[in-house]
């Protein structure tokens, strides 16, 4: 097998091998093993940006090249991805039709197969049964875990594809927030009765960083105070990324997220202001996405950017005819920005997206890892990526793990109960009229903004200061094209240059100033501040003595005290570890 040919052409009824390009060393590591192997099934796990497609390609052209599947049947969550499989297999010479109809029920005899999508295939699952058992077919099932989102979608699959001579499952993100069982995929028990999912090759997001095939991802997390009314009159204000009820933190988070608030504008401006820096020093066509949770936020957050940037963005609303087409306009251009509700998630492939607003309330692992993986595909060598979002706990614990590994668990919770996930956020931000009122049960009032901290390798840098000071200035102004180390050495000046000055007086605002009965949260989120700033502090001096990692420090503090990361830490939490820590010699 030459390593850049593979995949091919017909010619006069049999088919040719024809240029493919060099594999990444993952895919010629997980090629090696699928092929000695050569299985019925076979799960590939890789982090997004990392290369599935070429690797699933690449195995599809090696089957038919010796005649082991004579049809390739791929399946994708959405209409636009069904578009790109095709497009990119046509690049290597394999023909797939994705405008195949269930209703036609066969395509031309020059296409090498089709591109379906899960409902696609559950809508009329033993039409497809039919088409997979009458020639040997390949099935490659793309982002698998989409198998169990409905039962009608599993159950669809396996009567439609159970029977084909391969199956090729891939996913960035293997994993789901429920026990659905994901088709196709082996699950091996675990101590206390559970079972957890099994790839046959994986390659996670800190390996593909090690091998420069993503980009390092910075994390600016703003908190602000919010302000909001009930049905029954009754005010409350909060501080985003202070410990809160589920309800109050929904709350918050949402006013936080109100287009007709402060935050989103300067949160919005200050991403605009990294986009710009970006652009200015290495990377010219760097593109920002302002993730948003619904139409009409979306609509408004298009607004706001045409009157910071004088460009109307491009604004992509649902998974429909023309969103698409949308969607590869702006991949091609160098326009700035993109607003788009949860259809840009999984598998959109605009690589030269850089910043990141993630503006939507969406709180799952899954959902989280999808929208993240849009900005960390690699172009050339330093490009990094910068993500903001609101500094609530759940968002800053996934930030703090994106280099964790994660399985899908049958049997038991996948991750520790925080008291706030997608079902507590529908729940607390209801607005339904109470009986006999016309009011709605929520109006959001106000929320300021300000850089909480940025986290980077796990690790929490820099201390609360205000929209357009010279410290938030420092930390996006950070160069566009940077390595991981020199991201994190970096990080760790500007935090060291922060600290040595003297924290000025945070200004209240009328909000603040009426808001006597909440002195109380103020001063815990000062003590919470000055507590990661002595933790950073004490890090930053064992990292100059020993030369290890911030990350790498603070995840033993961690192991030895218990808690979670540092962004999202009680001032309990925070004091155990700086007292740890004195203790190292």
């Amino acid at each position: 097998m030459a390593e850049d040919t593979a995949a091919t052409t017909s010619q006069g009824g049999r088919r040719q091998p024809v240029a493919t390009g060099p594999l990444r060393a993952w895919q010629r590591r997980a090629l090696t093993k699928y092929l000695t192997a050569r299985p019925k099934d076979f799960l590939a796990v890789a982090t997004p940006g990392a290369g599935k497609t070429t690797f699933g390609l690449r195995v599809a052209a090696e089957l038919l090249s010796d005649r082991t599947v004579e049809r390739i049947t791929v399946v994708a969550p959405t209409e636009h991805l069904k578009h790109q499989w095709a497009q990119a297999a046509a690049r290597v010479g394999i023909a797939l039709d994705p405008n195949f109809s269930n209703a036609a029920g066969s395509t031309s005899s020059d296409y090498d197969g089709v591109v379906l999508t899960y409902a696609q295939v559950a809508a009329h699952p033993y039409r497809h049964r039919e088409r997979t058992v009458r020639r040997r077919t390949l099935v490659i099932l793309d982002e698998i875990h989409h198998g169990g989102d409905a039962k009608s979608w599993g159950e669809g699959i396996r009567e439609a594809f159970d029977d084909a001579e391969r199956r090729l499952a891939l996913t960035g993100t293997p994993f789901r927030s429920d026990d659905s069982p994901i088709p196709f995929v082996t699950y091996e028990p675990e101590p206390g009765g559970g079972a957890r999912s099994k790839p046959d090759h994986a390659y996670g997001y800190a390996d593909a960083l090690r091998d420069g095939v993503v980009r390092p991802v910075v994390f600016l997390a703003y908190s602000g105070q919010a302000a909001w009314r009930t049905s029954a009159g009754e005010e409350f204000t909060a501080r985003l990324g202070e410990p809160l009820s589920a309800a109050q933190t929904a709350r918050a988070w949402r006013t936080a997220l109100d287009a007709h608030g402060d935050w989103i504008p300067a949160v919005l401006g200050a991403a605009h202001r990294r986009l710009q820096k970006l652009r200015d020093s290495g990377v010219p066509d760097a593109g920002g996405l302002v993730i948003a949770t619904d139409q009409d936020s979306a609509r408004d957050y298009a607004e706001l950017l045409h009157s910071i940037t004088g460009t109307r963005p491009t604004l992509v609303l649902s998974d429909e005819a023309g969103s698409s087409a949308r969607i590869e306009r702006f991949a091609a251009s160098d326009d700035e920005w993109m607003v788009a509700v949860r259809m840009v998630s999984e598998g959109v492939d605009v690589p030269r997206l850089a910043v990141g607003v993630y503006a939507t309330n969406a709180s799952t692992p899954l959902y989280f890892a999808q929208a993240i993986g849009r900005f960390v595909r690699s172009r050339r060598p330093g490009e990094t990526a910068s993500v903001f979002l609101p500094s609530v706990p759940v968002l800053l614990q996934l930030a703090s793990e994106l280099e964790a590994q994660r399985d899908h668990v049958l049997g038991k919770p996948h991750r520790e109960e925080s008291g706030l996930d997608d079902a507590a956020l529908i729940e607390a931000n209801k607005t339904e009229d109470e009986p006999g009122d016309d009011e709605p049960a929520f109006q959001s009032l106000h929320a300021s903004a300000e850089l909480d901290q940025v986290i980077y390798d796990g690790a929490s840098f820099g201390t609360a200061t205000m929209p357009g000071s010279d410290e938030e200035s420092d930390y996006l102004g950070l160069p566009g094209l940077l390595d991981a180390d020199q991201v994190r050495t970096l990080l760790q000046q500007r935090q060291a240059q922060q600290i040595a000055k003297p924290a000025p007086a945070r200004p209240r605002d009328a909000t603040e100033a009426a808001a006597a009965p909440n002195a109380a949260e103020r001063r815990t989120g000062e003590n919470l501040h000055a507590l990661r700033k002595e933790l950073n502090t004490l890090v930053a001096l064992r990292h100059n003595r020993t030369g290890r990692p911030h990350g790498q420090i603070h995840n033993e503090l961690r192991e030895r005290v218990g808690g979670p990361p540092t962004a999202m830490a009680t001032a309990d939490q925070l004091r155990e570890r700086i007292a740890e820590l004195r203790t190292w010699r």
